[in-house]
């Protein structure tokens, strides 16, 4: 079957490779058009490109020639999605634009985020949501769909399938490590032996997102951490429940947990528990298949009406590009595309 023409736009960043290596061989999608900044146009991918992710760049994209952001160009080469990790204030202007001429947006940016007809998707916990883009004219224009912030992408997964025990609070204490900044990102000098209690901006997206994704409005409460590991984001939950639940009720309902069609880019079991008290750790973020798309649960705790647990989400897959991917993936699989 023939496969569907995308673009990456920002190509380079951290986002932006995660894009380019889960795009190098995607069974739906044909990697056609890329861009970067200005001064890397007519590059080769691979002399461009400072390598982030901990394994070899796919022989596929390392030719691959950087383009201009040029949306007749896109147009006239047959993309139809456009895959977008550039800076939420670049993506203000641009993204808007692109959906005005037709595209299809996935976009990893902030910038659209809260709007109102804009669905923050994460297909295994409110797929629904998708059909917002018929609020923006699809089948007859464009769109755009976010991904949510990476670390509310983690907790979603792990508290949706909670919500039917009734989620009176919510408090979550977050460890995420320096690939979350993007690239160059922070100094060493401020990160190095040292975590940083504050990520501006960061919980209070953790606050606002969590209910809009989960259509629930619990008391939520969050602190976020930045910490000197290079992958994976490690988040400290606890929740206040409206019934009394056991342990073993939550982690039966986390391995029961499949409330999505199958996507090229959607593991089996998109929750993985394991009662060990080392697990999880920022290690185990490139874990998995797809790799990196699993959330990972464990050190399950009870006291009362209140169950804790700690998880973990790689940041830069789950919580961002591969979102996306997973995504429009879902929107070719709900809509009929392929």
């Amino acid at each position: 079957m023939e496969k569907i023409k995308v673009a990456v736009i920002g190509a380079t960043g951290a986002v932006g490779q995660v894009f380019m290596w889960m795009l190098a061989d995607h069974p739906w999608f044909e990697l056609t058009y890329i861009t970067a900044s200005a001064a890397r146009v007519n590059q080769t991918y691979g002399e461009s490109v400072h390598w982030l992710l901990p394994f070899e760049m796919p022989h596929a994209i390392r030719s691959r020639t950087i383009l201009e952001f040029n949306a007749d160009a896109m147009k006239k080469e047959g993309v139809k999605i456009v895959f977008s990790a550039l800076p939420a204030n670049v993506a203000a202007e641009a993204e808007p634009l692109l959906r005005d001429m037709g595209f299809f947006i996935f976009s990893n940016a902030s910038a659209m985020r809260y709007h109102n007809n804009v669905p923050i998707l994460i297909p295994e916990t409110n797929l629904d949501t998708l059909r917002l883009i018929e609020q923006q004219g699809y089948p007859e224009k464009g769109f755009v769909v976010t991904n949510a912030n990476c670390v509310t992408t983690g907790l979603a997964m792990a508290v949706a399938p909670l919500r039917k025990f009734g989620i009176k609070e919510l408090s979550v204490c977050t460890y995420q490590s320096v690939s979350g900044a993007g690239y160059p990102g922070l100094s060493s000098f401020d990160i190095t032996d040292n975590c940083i209690p504050y990520i501006g901006g960061e919980e209070e997206k953790i606050e606002k997102e969590i209910k809009k994704i989960l259509s629930f409005d619990p008391i939520v409460d969050a602190y976020s951490v930045r910490v000197p590991v290079m992958f994976g984001h490690l988040e400290a939950v606890w929740l206040t429940l409206e019934q009394d639940v056991s342990i073993d009720d939550v982690i039966k309902t986390w391995d029961e947990f499949r409330e999505v069609p199958d996507l090229p880019s959607t593991p089996a079991r998109p929750v993985l528990y394991d009662a060990a008290n080392t697990f999880p750790q920022p290690k185990y973020a490139f874990w998995g298949t797809p790799n990196g798309m699993e959330v990972y649960t464990g050190r399950m705790k009870k006291r009362g009406n209140k169950i804790g647990f700690m998880l973990l989400v790689n940041n830069l897959v789950k919580g961002s590009a591969g979102g996306s991917i997973q995504n429009a993936e879902a929107f070719v699989k709900m809509y009929g595309l392929r």
